[in-house]
Order: C-alpha cells, then structure tokens, then sequence
C-alpha cells in the first residue's frame, strides 16, 4: 500500500471472529514469516484496525494515525526522510484460537510534499493576451540555466551569447513576438515588392498586429428561424400576376398553402407546399400521440391576381375505418383514450388560365384511439374550367409529366381503359393493396406479397398471379398524346404484350412439394416518347409505343422448422420505365475538362467558370439592381488594378511623391 488506508473484505459469517493486527511479522534474521498466532490488538504502533460487519461480508480498514510531514527545523512527530514508513503488517482472522484467515501487507509511504509555509504576496502579474504575449522569450525552456541559441534568456551572460551570437533562434520562438507584417509600409523592400504596394500598404503601429490584434466582443444575436413566406412588394396594387406551373400557391399572409406530402425519403412532411397543377396523392401514417392538426380551412388563398378566394369545405364522417386503420393493438377493455381526428383531406382547385377560381375541399373525419395506426390521405386535383371532355386531360397537346397515362380498350364498347401499379397498404399484401395510374414521365416500381400454401398446384399458382398482374393494364392502346381522343384511331398507339408463360401447360417437377418454376412475378411496362415538337417554348411529348413483358422466377416455399398448416410469401412485382429516344449520350469531355480538373464545376468546391453566376439572370438571392451595382464595383476594381499594375504608374507615383 502507498496511502494512508488500506481496505479488505472478509467472506463469511463473520460473527464470533476476531480480528487482529500484527507489526513486523517477519523474523530479521531468517528473512521469514513468523509463526501466526492469535494473540494482538486491534492497533499496532500508528496503525489502527476498525471492522465493518455484514451480510455474509466484512469490511476490514486498516488506517496510519501518524503525521507525515517532512520536518522542519526544531520539529518533532515528523518525517525525517521522504520515505516516511516502511513497514510490513499482517490482519489475522481468528475464531476460538484458530487462524481462519490472514492478510500481508507491505507499507512504503513517502512523506507529504505540499508547502506549508507562508505564501509570499508578490504575485505574478500576467498582462491581457489581447494586447501583449504571455511571454516574451518563448525559448528560454530551461529555468535557471542558459538555453543554447537563445538569445533573449536572461541567464545567458554576454560571455555565454558570444558562443551562439550568431545562432540565435529567429522569429517568435526567438522573442520576436511582434515582427512586423508584410502589409506595413516600413517593411517594403526592393525585391518582390509590386507598384501598387505603397497605394495599398498598411501604416500602423507594431501593438496592432495580426500576431495578437484587438477582438471586439459583439453581443451575440439570437438565430431566426426561417419560415415560409417570401419577400413582398410595398407598392400599391395587385402584388401577382398569375401562376405558373410549379409556383407554390400562396395564402393571404403570404405564406405557403401548405399540405402534408412525401420526402425524398419516403417521409411525410406536414409543412409542404402545394405547387400550382402539380396533382399528388399521399399516405401518411400516424398515430393518436403524434397527430398534428395541418392548416386551418379557414385560410383565404391568392387567386393568382392578388384577390383572395375562400375554401369551400364539406365535412363528412367515417363510419367504417377498416380502410384507414392499418394496424390496431389489442386493447383493453377498460376505458380507451379516443379523439375525433382527420381522416383523408380532398382538394380540388378550379383554375383558368394562370389565376385559381375556386376550392373545393372533402373532409373525412373520424374517431381515433390510443393503441391505433391510422393511414391518412392527403390528395392534390388541379381541374380546368375550360375542358369539356368527361375525362381529364394529361396535357394539350403533349403529355405534362406527373399526369397519367391516357389508355383505351378498344376491344369493348366502353372503350375507357387503366393503366396503373400497385400502391400497398398495411401488410402489403395483394388482397389489400389498391392501385394508382401510371404517371407520364415518372419511372415507378412497385408491388405487393402473395400467400401461398406448400400444397398449391402450379398451374393454378401462375394462373393467379397472371390474372393479378393483367388486372393493372386493363388496355389495348395507349394515347399518343395527353389530348387525345377516344374517337379518333390515329391518336392512340397499340400496346405490344409478350404473353407469359402458358399457364394451362403443365411442368414436371417430380413429386417435390413447395416448388413451382416460371412464375410469372414481375410486369415490365417500358414506354417510349419523344419530343415532337415545342408550342410556346414548352416540348411537346408523345408516347411512340409501349411495351408490356413478364419476367418469371422460380418460386419455392419457405418455412421454418413445421411446414405443415403455413404459408410462404411470393411476392410480385410491377415496373414502370420510361425511355426517351433519340437517346441522348453523354457530352463527351473536352481536353481542357481533362486535363483541368481543377476548373471542372462538378468535381471541385470553386467553380471558375461561374465567376460570373451573380450578373445572369439565374441568379435570385438577391435583387437585380444590387448585383449589377456590385458588379460594376467589382469591374471598377478590376480596371483599377490593371492600370496600377503599369510600369508608368509606379514612375507618376513616384514623381507625385516627390
């Protein structure tokens, strides 16, 4: 032990046992441990024994009463050597006479080395860092010798400095710790000096230099978070003009209108904003702890012309909540936390030409409980006022991306027809999952899980899942444009299929169970388009053919240890991609893009090129009219350096001094 207590634990009952300390136990002749026996004290010379009783434990301290200051002079009860005490010790545990157990312990303690006397008052005093160094020799590393090469020790005698006069440490190591900057006027010299330098140098003292420099302790301000709005007008008048496709709908605070949507992860958002004829169709899922009410219908919205029009809300009520109610706990009987909480949201904008006529929104509400998951939707509609056709548009005349697919049967008399992908809920499983239209341009991928038992036939398993998958493309043609008409042949392309596997053709597979080969899992749609053309500078996008393909795996059934009375999953799969041809390859890099990577905008943080990104018109963060004044500020600079950087300039400078 090294301190000044020592602690042990005795295991065991300990009632009836003593405990006794013993100093010196070893014999100085022999070198031995003497023969133990139970006879002692609880103290032996400074050494205290104390015990702590417990359950089937006991604590056992031994402590050192002695001082173990050094001494000072005429000091008695003292240390008189640093190594204070050096002895050996031995805790017997005894019982009836008999040693039950023992514990050896061997004491080096050196003595208390903390200063006792009196402090004198002659406190360093250490100047403000702002304004001057800590020190002034940071190479004198050695106290009370001389360091070698450092010059400004103040323990090197001149005797000592002549050895490495001319050696000495340079710099702030070398106690130079305000050297002039290279931007002070009296630090020019002939070489490397440029013309303009005494037009731009820098004329101050050495106490404000870059190497220590005054701070200034501003007042911190409190970050503003940002909100949805944007900058306004203070003008009088009308403050919009209309909208545009894609411009977010603003309400009468000048905010965004907003309604939940889907991230970029999958994620719904509750604050985003509705753009101008861009449809969606969102779920989000939730539940009674974080369901959060979105923006009141009371909200004005702005027409596009500065005029603000009302919500037309109607309010209805869900009955049956099988359908949004994706998952339910099993909850008690006793009484349940309920709340009467928003189902779906519909909203339909009536708009004509750039500006919003009207909104008609459907709200489905309903009674949440504690324990619930509840599946809300949330769906977007942009209808013209100025189309008559029954059906909706997907454009005039090319396809808008984001609008679905226009498709017909023209093998019935109704000759409407779908084309569309699953959207599951819930499970995922097929016999819940609905389905949502093909949008133009937007390549999908989507599916749901089919139960099937060890004991299904084959043929009757590719049969089923060819009739689910046929039942999203329910059309022969497909519109070549987002108008086209259900009268006019010409408008509409013929969707070629690639029949799948024949399902009434049976395959030997032996008498193995749980095994079924070419099953027909996934539906490959492949649409190709082109642009035709432009009106009013937008593409105008036709759909050139469509192709529809199956992809078959070999299905094997899955099970843990008991195959029997379970089911296996298959799940089957619906693709949609969209190819535009020409197809366009690739720029090919320049030799300056090669060869000059650093200049390459898309692998590099400083895009020269972009110099100039602030005077293009691409360029909104701030007004127009502040970017071209900064831009002939910059100009100006530019110009002024190029003349100062003229041999002649120097040589008027020069005679204008003088």
């Amino acid at each position: 032990m090294s301190g000044l207590r020592v602690n042990s634990l005795f295991l065991g009952n300990s009632s009836g046992v003593n405990f006794y300390i013993i100093l010196n136990p070893i014999d100085e002749e022999t070198g031995k441990l003497q023969v133990s026996n139970c006879s002692g004290s609880k103290r032996a010379g400074d050494w205290n024994l104390s015990v702590t009783p417990g359950v089937n434990t006991s604590k056992v301290t031994i402590n050192l009463t002695r001082n173990l200051q050094l001494c000072l002079p005429n000091a008695t009860d003292c240390c008189t050597t640093p190594l204070c005490v050096v002895e050996t010790l031995q805790v017997l545990a005894c019982c009836d006479s008999v040693v039950l157990a023992h514990l050896l312990i061997q004491a080096e303690i050196y003595a208390n080395s903390s200063f006792t006397g009196n402090v004198s008052e002659n406190a360093s005093i250490i100047g403000n860092q702002v304004f001057q160094p800590l020190g002034s020799c940071p190479c004198d590393l050695t106290d009370g010798a001389c360091d070698v090469r450092c010059c400004c020790d103040p323990e090197c005698t001149p005797d000592l400095k002549q050895l490495f006069n001319g050696s000495c440490f340079t710099g702030v190591f070398g106690g130079d710790v305000n050297p002039p900057f290279d931007q002070l006027c009296s630090t020019q010299t002939v070489e490397y000096t440029p013309d303009w330098f005494p037009f731009l140098c820098v004329q101050s003292s050495l106490n404000n230099t870059p190497f220590l420099g005054y701070f200034y302790h501003g007042s911190t301000s409190t970050p503003r978070v940002p909100s949805f709005k944007i900058p306004v007008q203070t003008s009088p008048g009308k403050l919009f003009t209309g909208y545009r496709k894609g411009d977010p709908i603003m309400t009468e605070e000048n905010e965004y209108f907003t309604i939940p949507q889907q991230s970029m992860a999958g994620q719904c958002v509750g604050n985003a904003p509705v753009a101008h004829l861009q449809d969606f169709d969102v779920k989000c899922l939730t539940d009674l702890a974080s369901y959060k009410e979105g923006l009141p219908h009371d909200v004005r919205i702005n027409s596009g012309t500065g005029d603000f029009i009302e919500q037309n809300v109607i309010y209805r009520t869900i009955t049956d909540t099988g359908k949004f109610i994706a998952k339910s706990e099993g909850l008690p009987t006793a009484e349940v936390l309920c709340q009467n909480v928003t189902f779906a949201e519909h909203y339909m904008f009536l708009w004509k030409d750039e500006n919003i006529e009207g909104i008609n929104v459907t709200v489905f509400l309903g009674s949440l409980c504690d324990g619930e998951i509840l599946t809300q939707r949330f769906t977007v509609k942009f209808l013209s006022l100025k189309s008559n056709n029954a059906a909706e548009l997907s454009g005039n005349p090319g396809y808008q991306v984001g609008k679905p697919v226009r498709a017909a049967n023209m093998n019935a008399s109704n000759t409407f027809g779908s084309l569309k992908i699953w959207q599951p809920a819930g499970r995922g499983l097929c016999t819940s999952a609905t389905d949502t239209p093909v949008l133009f341009g937007l390549d999908s991928f989507s599916g749901c899980i089919l139960e099937v038992g060890i004991n299904e036939d084959c043929s009757l398993l590719r049969g089923n899942v060819t009739e689910k998958l046929n039942s999203l493309v329910k059309a022969t043609h497909v519109g070549k444009r987002g108008n086209s008409s259900y009268s006019d042949v010409n408008d509409w392309v013929e969707i070629i299929r690639l029949d799948p596997f024949n399902p009434n053709t049976s395959v030997s597979t032996g008498n193995l169970k749980g095994i079924c080969p070419d099953i027909p899992a996934n539906l490959n749609i492949r649409i190709i388009f082109a642009d035709v053309g432009a009106v009013q500078g937008i593409p105008w996008q036709e759909i050139l053919a469509v192709h529809i393909s199956y992809s078959t795996v070999i299905w094997q059934f899955q099970c843990g240890l008991i195959c029997e009375n379970t089911v296996s999953f298959l799940p089957i799969t619906a693709s949609v991609q969209f190819i535009k041809v020409p197809a366009q390859p690739p720029i090919p890099m320049t030799r300056f893009q090669i060869n000059y990577t650093e200049f390459d905008c898309n692998r590099n943080d400083v895009c020269w090129p972009q110099l100039f990104y602030p005077l293009t018109q691409f360029y909104t963060g701030e007004p127009y009219s502040q970017c071209l004044a900064k831009g002939l500020s910059l100009a100006f600079l530019v110009l002024l350096a190029a003349i100062m950087s003229n041999p002649w300039f120097s040589k008027v400078w020069d005679n204008f001094l003088v």
